[in-house]
């Protein structure tokens, strides 16, 4: 008896954390999503009791997670402190792309504050090097600031048991030392996660998307790459490779993929198959997709047929990945989305073209270029107490 009393204490001990866990997580989420808001506001809008509401609350603010900021104006009574999120907390951001990547300080409520974008080295021996030089600089020039951790997010996969690289096919340089590397450098907490699957933890983290139904999140860029998140959580599949439909082959005389397969879904639909079109059809040299979305805005006929080339082998892959996981919703990222009002409806155009057993519904991540920085928020924060 005095062991299964034990047993039962223990139980209802890791019971009572993880509500008052969760209680935490929805108070400090609300805050983050509602700021400013009362106390009255929180325990109206979480449904807790205005008990466990004020605990919490005093929790955070000892914890400097939160501050009060302007009181409210009421005909009667005590007037409400409104609560903020402490802006002077905040994570640093890296971007990786292949020949590039971004540098950013982003806010606990995903404002990006100041982003530098790095050049890297031929050189692959030396690409980690140039990361590592500018971060420093970066946390001097906001030497006011608390930084929580530093989120990057890769293309290809990453295993976060292994801590190395386990799929990065458009990457020739040493990225599986990355992570090790940078919290070697800063001493601060590293999280590190492939670019989809983060901008998937992200939409949850910030409230885009509910957490409640499957969404897809699919990340164009030099690639493409997706994120699965579906039953309240990433699913990342056996070693971590799920959800890495880029490599599907639909065109099986299409050319050559960095994965050594040929006609995958990413050398038809990505940044780099709609420059290509472009300099095929304007038979002028090669431009920077960045400008060949100002061109189709502009109304440039050969970058608008490229553009329709690229969305309608965007939508085929889409058609795809819904007949395969049937997600409530696919979130787009990636600079197509600063063009929305075009690619949008050409994406879905292409979905609906072939038979669907669900449509989901398709839209971009808010703010769907600044998608990737913003993430690193979700990946620092979904591992701490928070």
């Amino acid at each position: 008896m005095p062991a299964l009393r034990l047993f039962m204490n223990n139980q209802m001990s890791a019971s009572n954390r993880i509500a008052r866990e969760i209680n935490r997580n929805l108070i400090f989420n609300q805050i983050r999503i509602k700021q400013p808001i009362s106390r009255a506001d929180l325990a109206r809008t979480s449904g807790l009791q205005r008990s466990t509401v004020s605990l919490i609350v005093e929790d955070l603010l000892a914890e400097r997670w939160i501050v009060e900021g302007s009181t409210g104006q009421i005909p009667r009574g005590r007037k409400p402190t409104f609560l903020n999120l402490n802006d002077q907390r905040g994570v640093l951001a890296l971007d990786i792309h292949p020949a590039q990547t971004t540098l950013a300080v982003i806010d606990l409520g995903g404002k990006v504050l100041e982003q530098e974008r790095i050049a890297l080295p031929v050189n692959p021996q030396k690409v980690i090097g140039a990361i590592l030089d500018a971060i420093p600089k970066m946390i001097a020039a906001h030497n006011t600031r608390s930084f929580e951790g530093i989120g990057i997010s890769v293309p290809g996969r990453f295993n976060p048991g292994f801590e190395n690289s386990i799929f990065a096919p458009n990457v020739d340089w040493p990225i599986g030392q990355l992570k090790s590397r940078v919290e070697q450098a800063t001493g601060l907490p590293v999280a590190v996660d492939n670019v989809a699957n983060a901008c998937a933890l992200s939409e949850v983290w910030f409230g885009y998307s509910d957490g409640a139904h499957d969404l897809v999140v699919v990340n164009v860029s030099e690639g493409i790459g997706t994120g699965i998140f579906a039953n309240g959580r990433l699913m990342r599949g056996e070693g971590g490779v799920a959800g890495e439909f880029g490599h599907v082959q639909l065109d099986p005389d299409g050319l050559a993929c960095g994965c050594g397969g040929t006609g995958c879904w990413e050398t038809i639909a990505s940044n780099r198959a709609a420059v290509r079109y472009y300099t095929e059809i304007a038979k002028e040299s090669s431009c920077s997709f960045e400008t060949l979305l100002k061109l189709a805005e502009a109304g440039d006929a050969a970058a608008e047929e490229a553009l329709s080339k690229m969305c309608k082998a965007l939508g085929r892959g889409m058609h795809m990945i819904a007949l395969a996981l049937a997600p409530r919703e696919i979130v787009v990222v990636g600079d197509i989305t600063t063009l929305w009002r075009l690619a949008g409806p050409m994406i879905e155009s292409e979905m609906r073209r072939f038979p669907f057993v669900r449509v989901p519904q398709l839209r971009p991540a808010q703010e769907g270029e600044k998608a990737r920085l913003r993430s690193a928020v979700a990946l620092v924060m979904s591992g701490k107490l928070l």
